[in-house]
C-alpha cells in the first residue's frame, strides 16, 4: 500500500477544494494515484477543481518568536483568505506554533520545514479551520541581541538585530526600534544599501515632482518649496561637503558676519544642508529616520545614546520587516450576477 503522507494531501485539497479528510480517503483509495484520487473524489460529487487554486490568501497573520536568552528570532508570515479567520483562535494559534517551529527548526525554506510530522499538524490544522492557508515565508536573525515587535492589528511584524559588547542592557532599545520601523516602514537598514542607480532615478523623479508642485504653489501666491540638489548621503561626498561649506562661508561675509564667530555657524548650516539633501535616507532607511520616541535624533544616534549610557558599544546590523500580504495581488471580488453565472455554467 502506497504511504500517503501530508504534502500529498494538501496538493490534492488544493487542486479539488475537498475536505482534507475526503482527500486523504480517496488518496488511500487511489493507492497514491493523484489523477485517479481527484476522479474518484469527482465522482463522488465532492470536488470543486480549479476553484480553490484560483483563491488568493492575502489575509492572515505576521507572527514573531524571540529566544529566551534574545539571541535569536524569528518573523513568519501565515496568509488566510478571509480578516475573519484571522481572528480564529485556532488559526492565531498555528501562527504562534509555526513560527516557533520555524524558529526551532534547521529549514532554510517553507517547503522543508513543513515536512514530516509538523507538516501533517499544519495540514491537520488547516483542515480545522476550513479555509486556504498558506505559510509564505519566515525569516531568523541571530546575534548578540536580536529583539522583535509586531503590532497589535498582527499586519505587521519586526526583527531587530544589534551587534554588542552588552547584550542584556541594549534588549529595550532593540524593542523600541522595532516598534520604530513597524510604523516608519523603512525599506533598507543603511542609506549605502541603495544602488547609485535608483538613487539617480529617484533624485532626478523627486525634483521634477517638486519643481511640478512649485508652480502649482507659485500659482497660488504660497510659499515655494526647497528644491534640493541631493536626496542621499551616498551623494554628499567630501567635495560636495567642501563646496557647500565655501559657499556658507561667502554668504556669511556677504552677510557681514565676523569671521570669529563662523566656526559656531558654520557646523548648524552645514547640518541643514545635510538634513535638506538626504530626504531619501530619512524616508527609506531605518538608520537615517528620526526616531520616532524622539525625533531631536536619528535611529542610529539614539542607540548609541542609549549603549553610551550602559558604556556600551553597539550597532544595528540586522533588519526584517514583514507586513501582511505585501507584494501580493488581491483578486478582485465577482458581482453577484457573474457568481449566479458561474454556478449555472457548473
Amino acid at each position: 500500500m502506497a504511504k500517503i503522507d501530508a504534502k500529498m494531501v494538501k496538493e490534492l485539497r488544493t487542486a479539488t477544494d475537498a475536505p482534507m479528510m475526503d482527500c486523504k480517503k480517496a488518496l488511500v483509495e487511489a493507492e497514491g494515484d493523484f489523477e485517479k484520487a481527484k476522479e474518484i473524489l469527482r465522482d463522488k460529487g465532492i470536488s470543486k477543481a480549479g476553484k480553490k487554486a484560483d483563491r488568493v490568501a492575502s489575509e492572515g497573520l505576521v507572527g514573531v518568536f524571540v529566544a529566551e536568552d534574545f539571541g535569536s528570532a524569528t518573523i513568519a508570515e501565515i496568509n488566510s483568505e478571509t480578516d475573519f479567520v484571522s481572528k480564529n483562535e485556532g488559526f492565531q494559534n498555528l501562527v504562534k506554533e509555526s513560527t516557533a517551529h520555524f524558529h526551532n527548526s534547521e529549514a532554510e525554506t517553507v517547503e522543508d520545514a513543513l515536512s514530516g510530522e509538523f507538516g501533517e499538524y499544519f495540514t491537520s490544522e488547516t483542515a480545522k479551520i476550513g479555509e486556504k492557508i498558506v505559510a509564505r515565508r519566515f525569516g531568523t536573525l541571530s546575534g548578540d541581541v536580536v529583539n522583535g515587535y509586531v503590532h497589535s492589528n498582527g499586519r505587521v511584524g519586526v526583527l531587530i538585530q544589534i551587534a554588542t559588547d552588552k547584550p542584556e542592557e541594549m534588549r529595550t532599545i532593540a524593542k523600541n526600534v522595532a516598534m520604530h520601523a513597524s510604523a516608519m516602514k523603512p525599506t533598507t537598514l543603511s542609506y549605502k544599501d541603495f544602488s547609485p542607480e535608483f538613487v539617480a532615478e529617484e533624485t532626478k523623479g523627486r525634483i521634477e515632482a517638486i519643481k511640478n508642485e512649485n508652480e502649482e504653489l507659485e500659482r497660488l501666491g504660497k510659499p515655494l518649496k526647497n528644491v534640493p540638489l541631493y536626496i542621499s548621503r551616498q551623494q554628499l561626498t567630501d567635495e560636495v561637503l567642501a563646496s557647500a561649506k565655501t559657499e556658507i562661508e561667502a554668504e556669511l561675509k556677504a552677510q557681514k558676519k565676523p569671521e570669529k564667530i563662523w566656526d559656531k555657524i558654520v557646523p548648524g548650516k552645514l547640518d541643514r544642508f545635510i538634513a535638506d539633501n538626504t530626504t531619501l535616507d530619512k524616508e527609506m532607511a531605518l538608520l537615517d529616520q528620526n526616531f520616532v520616541m524622539d525625533d531631536s535624533m536619528t535611529v542610529a544616534e539614539a542607540v548609541e545614546k542609549e549603549a553610551k549610557k550602559a558604556g556600551a558599544k553597539a550597532e544595528i546590523v540586522g533588519y526584517l520587516r514583514y507586513e501582511l500580504g505585501e507584494g501580493l495581488e488581491k483578486k478582485v471580488a465577482k458581482s453577484f450576477a457573474e457568481e449566479v453565472a458561474e454556478q449555472v455554467g457548473n
